[in-house]
């Protein structure tokens, strides 16, 4: 595919109030559609991008009257083109709630939620697109292997509301997930701290004293034989948190192919299940302050087939 320039020129763009508080990366990233994330943090790091004249950390805070200088980058000719036709089709359809300053989408497995290490686009992208002219931002993230409620924002007054919440732990998240072990309690709350670290070249997340605090309870369902269906409420929101809170347990995820065993991986693709069983079912929280929105999804069709076939 050939490429074209977005803008022939180095452009200096000042920042409006609207979008006051925007993260410099996410604002990149919106003045350039279809450039990957990976050349966003490039262009940042070697200081093509500058924020009033100065280097800028991909981080930064924008203030209304920043002025931004923003490079030419390679994209592809239509903005469009940055992501799959069917694919807008399907997260267009797959709208929950469409809200004049959220949305809440119900993402398939499979899907990232943002374009990075190897992956060109994410539903973010997506939703720039379904939602152009507008400053749509994730609220929050769902891991790629996860299905489920994710909450966009569609205009920073929203996002630094729905982010603070987020933040102090008022959004409650309720995740259905499959166990590969038999939980024997109809309640675990686990408060372990988590911490990344790299393990043979691949990052992962493990629980450590020197990790950051997450806490989450699991609630059994249902027993499928030796398996278990379980309701996953995180208080927190750190990385694989369920994932790994569940290992921890001894409750490795069906179908975690990053911390589960290979045999148990094995196991689970001969009973069709070609993804984690991990599926983002409810999120309740407030916007604006005074209404409460509840908002469920139902479980996958073919996370559904995986538990009917137990």
């Amino acid at each position: 595919m050939t490429a074209a320039k977005a803008g022939q020129k180095v452009r200096k763009v000042e920042i409006s109030r609207d979008r006051e508080g925007q993260r410099l990366d996410n604002f990149i990233s919106a003045q350039l559609p279809g450039v990957p994330r990976s050349v966003i943090y490039r262009v940042i790091r070697k200081g093509q991008v500058r924020v009033n004249g100065g280097r800028a950390r991909p981080d930064r805070r924008l203030v209304a009257g920043d002025e931004v200088r923003v490079p030419p980058a390679r994209v592809s000719p239509s903005g469009t083109k940055s992501v799959p036709g069917h694919v807008l089709q399907k997260l267009r359809a797959s709208l929950l709630v469409e809200h004049e300053d959220f949305v809440v989408v119900d993402k398939p497995a499979g899907l990232a939620v943002h374009g990075g290490s190897g992956v060109r686009w994410g539903v973010v992208d997506a939703m720039r697109l379904i939602f152009p002219e507008e400053a749509v931002e994730l609220a929050h993230r769902l891991d790629r292997e996860t299905s489920g409620c994710l909450l966009v924002a569609r205009n920073l007054k929203a996002l630094r509301q729905l982010r603070a919440q987020f933040k102090s732990g008022s959004i409650e998240k309720r995740y259905f997930c499959l166990t590969q072990s038999r939980m024997r309690e109809d309640r675990i709350v686990v408060d372990e701290p988590l911490e990344k670290v790299e393990r043979g070249g691949e990052w992962m997340v493990e629980a450590s004293p020197q990790g950051k605090p997450a806490s989450t309870e699991f609630r059994l369902l249902q027993h499928y034989g030796r398996h278990s269906f379980v309701e996953a409420i995180p208080a927190t929101g750190r990385t694989h948190q369920i994932r790994v809170h569940a290992a921890f347990l001894g409750l490795a995820l069906a179908g975690d192919s990053k911390y589960g065993t290979a045999k148990d991986l094995k196991f689970w693709q001969k009973k069709g299940l070609e993804n984690l069983f991990l599926h983002a079912h409810g999120l309740r929280f407030d916007y604006p302050a005074d209404e409460t929105w509840q908002v469920n999804s139902p479980l996958p069709d073919n996370l559904r087939a995986v538990l009917d076939a137990l």
